[in-house]
């Protein structure tokens, strides 16, 4: 090849993902996604299965996730791809079939999420406005309208959208450590009774049921860091930063999570706890009378704006990364060549997301819904670690004790069963997604395998 036809291939070559995330950036992203919004009202719920020791469930839930995080670490600094668990099934399997299933039930976790938050942020953004807008045509309008914004953001740059994380991180983060700190105060003054951090009120569940059935829905606010591997295309050495920065965000928001199911189990009476979805604003309530509660409806607004972005995000560099790949249209892997950004996945997952806010809006049981498919993905990830050991690498990269994917595989497969006394609504919701993605794999499948068989000459 002359120079001139080189120079003309690299011109015409698919432009790459712009490498910014450095490891503070990372740290936030993380933090932020899993954060989200689940701590905002999740607490009550855990404490209606579990009672006052409403803190072992996220603990046990963290330490599941602690475990699989392992696995992703040997995988993403094996393989710094976007693509994340889908890249890595495909590795392990080599089933089409399987691959696009997994891709399918990772976007999914996050479109619905993100579509359900940005009804949430319509709702609270009425709320702190004293809007009247009515619960179907307006809610669905501002909801709308705040994912054309959020699409706007991911579109713009990884730039753009990270620094817009890291604000909305630092918001949410502080409204954490106001209600702890609310708390602790009150507490310190004599409100509230530690004692009730070590009752177990399980109903007809014994105590260790009652706490895996709290898992179940605790473990969908620890869920999120998965999605970071999604960036890895645009991270700055990220065979170096993941293992420290992952890890670390992972202790600092189980940390949190711990200090605020606490202070909100001792300082509020547990039967008003469990009734409502802001018990975090009753611990404010009791510990601070006269603090300004209506700045909560805001802090709320940013926490469901972070992880909406956080999640389309991480949708769209799934399905770049899969198209990049071939296991998808490779149209969806095309990047913006001024933006750097990977523009007809932003587009395609937008259109679904509206889709969602305008045909479904607010899912039941999605939280556990969520849970539900990601558990399902963990234990093949969990499986793939130990099938991928036979493929080395050139470089090195994290490896995770062999024991750890073992347990992992075992652990998430067990919360998937019904065993753990899961709603059956959740199966329902679960099985409705999958069974879409078999109708898409079925439309795209036969064209995906005429290009990807090699030309006969």
């Amino acid at each position: 090849m002359t120079e001139t036809a080189a120079n003309r291939s690299d011109h015409n070559a698919e432009p790459q993902l712009k490498r910014v995330i450095g490891p503070g950036l990372l740290l936030l992203f993380i933090v932020g996604d899993i954060l989200g919004t689940g701590i905002y009202a999740l607490t009550g719920k855990v404490a209606a299965q579990v009672g006052g020791a409403v803190w072992v469930p996220f603990v046990v839930a963290f330490l599941v996730a602690l475990i699989t995080a392992f696995s992703y670490l040997e995988l993403v600094t094996k393989y710094p791809n976007a693509a994340g668990a889908a890249l890595y099934t495909h590795k392990a399997f080599g089933i089409q079939f399987l691959t696009f299933m997994v891709a399918f039930a990772v976007m999914c976790s996050g479109l619905t999420s993100a579509s359900t938050g940005a009804r949430a942020f319509a709702a609270n953004f009425a709320e702190a406005f004293h809007l009247d807008l009515s619960v179907g045509v307006g809610i669905t309008l501002v909801a709308v309208a705040f994912m054309l914004v959020v699409s706007f953001v991911n579109l713009r740059g990884v730039s753009e959208s990270v620094w817009t994380n890291v604000v909305l991180t630092c918001v949410e983060l502080t409204g954490l450590l106001i209600v702890v700190g609310i708390g602790l105060w009150a507490l310190g003054f004599g409100d509230g009774d530690f004692s009730r951090i070590t009752e177990f009120e399980t109903g007809h569940r014994t105590a260790l049921g009652g706490v895996i059935v709290a898992t179940t829905l605790s473990f969908y606010a620890m869920v999120g860091f998965e999605d970071s591997v999604n960036m890895a295309e645009e991270c700055k050495e990220p065979n170096r930063i993941f293992p420290k920065i992952l890890l670390t965000g992972l202790c600092i928001t189980g940390v949190v999570y711990v200090l605020v199911s606490i202070t909100a189990v001792a300082l509020v009476p547990l039967q008003e706890l469990k009734v409502g979805d802001t018990p975090l604003l009753k611990v404010v309530e009791i510990g601070a009378p006269a603090f300004p509660t209506r700045i909560f409806a805001f802090i709320t607004m940013f926490a469901l704006a972070n992880t909406a972005l956080i999640n389309m995000m991480m949708a769209s560099r799934l399905l770049y990364g899969m198209a990049r790949q071939g296991v998808i249209p490779q149209a969806l892997g095309r990047v913006h060549p001024f933006r750097r950004t990977p523009w007809v996945a932003i587009a395609f997952t937008a259109l679904l997301a509206i889709g969602l806010i305008t045909f479904v809006g607010e899912v039941p049981e999605l939280g556990g819904t969520t849970a539900l498919l990601l558990l399902a993905v963990f234990t093949i990830v969990n499986v793939a670690v130990l099938v991928l050991r036979r493929d080395p690498v050139e470089h090195q990269h994290f490896r995770t004790p062999t024991v750890l994917p073992v347990v992992g595989a075992v652990t998430c497969g067990f919360l998937v069963t019904p065993f753990t006394d899961r709603n059956n609504e959740q199966y329902a919701i679960a099985a409705v997604l999958l069974g879409i993605g078999v109708v898409l794999w079925a439309a795209t499948h036969p064209a995906l395998l005429r290009r990807l068989q090699p030309t006969r000459k």
